[in-house]
């Protein structure tokens, strides 16, 4: 079977074959609904209870304050509406590149009475510190600024930021999505310096889909978005994903290991890659800040991201396109928009983002069927001028 050499890994990892040796017997015969007093459920009970500890000490938190989830944009959600939902309506601060799961609540609480405060950023991506502390200064009850960016790389000083705004008496939270075993994650530093919550999520650190977390201070009050059974502190009701969770509870383990030594490998691999992108003319965007060691994100003037997304894979290459298009109405990335690119760079931008399989010799051959497929875009963009 043809199998593309796979540079996605901030869409999702794949699964890591120690992870899926754990989840295997809650697969096959581990059937227990761990709400149930029985030993069946009693040992799924156990199982949920040792990932939880796995998944606090990857990231130095306790045990209590990691809630499981489905995912990244559910955890991003319960935190938002379920602040919301306990606080009279107010400002709410989020970044200009907040992933859509942020952007896309607090839209949504604005019809609630909520005042959504985007917070500009420079054009590497990173938040801008004068609009920032006009941020501050109105006083927000709750404020969202991600880790690192999804689509750049960019990181975000996050204990910098929390510490700004401690004086105006806001919910804090920080979407950590992409930093998960390619950053040294310490929730007991962030929350000291003032995040009250951070969103975790598996199968971007090599585990399995369908598993997340929100790592929170036991002082923030939320209402759940899902209520029921009373689950996860009564904060998520819903019978637990055993398998997914005990895989999370693998991943993360795992992802604090590979975070002492994967991101310095990538690094290396990045550099080869944008040394090959810099001598074939592209924009790599994101350079002057600090960015994730696997993320690259790139474009070629006059040639659009979706088309050359597409003519890598039948080369044989997974990438990611960063805009978000309709055949009516083709947009570049709200990302790029919030740095400033301009929309004909925009359009082209193409993401690539290392894993732990992936080798020189992949970059090499990469760089080799870019620079022909580029030759052929900008001939055919020449013959239509």
């Amino acid at each position: 079977m043809f199998a593309p050499i796979y540079l996605d890994h901030n869409a999702t990892t794949p699964l890591d074959p120690a992870v899926l040796a754990a989840m295997m017997p809650w697969l096959e015969g581990q059937c227990g609904n761990a709400s149930s007093r029985h030993e069946y459920g009693r040992r799924s009970r156990l199982a949920i209870d040792e990932a939880r500890q796995r998944v606090a000490a990857a990231v130095n938190a306790h045990p209590t304050e990691v809630v499981f989830t489905s995912g990244g944009s559910e955890s991003n959600n319960l935190f938002l509406k379920g602040a919301a939902g306990s606080l009279k309506p107010g400002v709410l601060a989020v970044s200009a590149v907040e992933h859509p799961c942020i952007l896309k609540p607090a839209a949504q609480l604005a019809r609630q009475g909520w005042t959504p405060r985007i917070v500009a950023v420079d054009p590497a991506g990173r938040v801008k510190t004068e609009d920032y502390a006009e941020a501050v200064a109105a006083k927000p009850r709750l404020i969202s600024i991600m880790l690192a960016n999804n689509e750049t790389g960019t990181v975000q000083d996050i204990p910098v930021l929390a510490s700004a705004a401690r004086g105006c008496g806001a919910w804090f939270h920080t979407d950590a999505v992409q930093a998960l075993g390619k950053l040294a994650l310490d929730f007991r530093q962030f929350n000291a310096a003032g995040v009250h919550a951070m969103t975790l999520s598996a199968h971007k650190a090599y585990g399995p889909k369908g598993a997340a977390a929100l790592v929170l201070d036991k002082r923030v009050e939320l209402q759940p978005l899902i209520a029921g059974g009373g689950h996860e502190r009564g904060l998520r009701s819903g019978t637990e994903n055993v398998p997914a969770i005990v895989g999370f509870g693998i991943a993360a383990e795992l992802a604090a290991q590979r975070a002492a030594e994967l991101p310095e490998r990538l690094l290396r691999l990045r550099q080869r890659l944008e040394q090959g992108l810099a001598a074939l003319g592209a924009t790599i965007f994101g350079v002057a800040a600090e960015r994730l060691a696997n993320t690259s994100y790139f474009a070629f003037r006059d040639i659009d991201g979706e088309t050359l997304v597409g003519k890598l894979d039948r080369e044989g290459f997974a990438v990611a396109s960063g805009a978000a298009c309709s055949s009516a109405n083709p947009e570049p990335s709200h990302v790029l928009q919030a740095m400033g690119v301009a929309p004909e760079i925009g359009r082209g931008a193409v993401r690539v983002s290392l894993g732990a399989a992936n080798s020189e010799t992949e970059i090499d051959q990469f760089i080799n069927a870019l620079q022909v497929t580029v030759g052929r875009l900008q001939g055919l963009t020449a013959v239509a001028v």
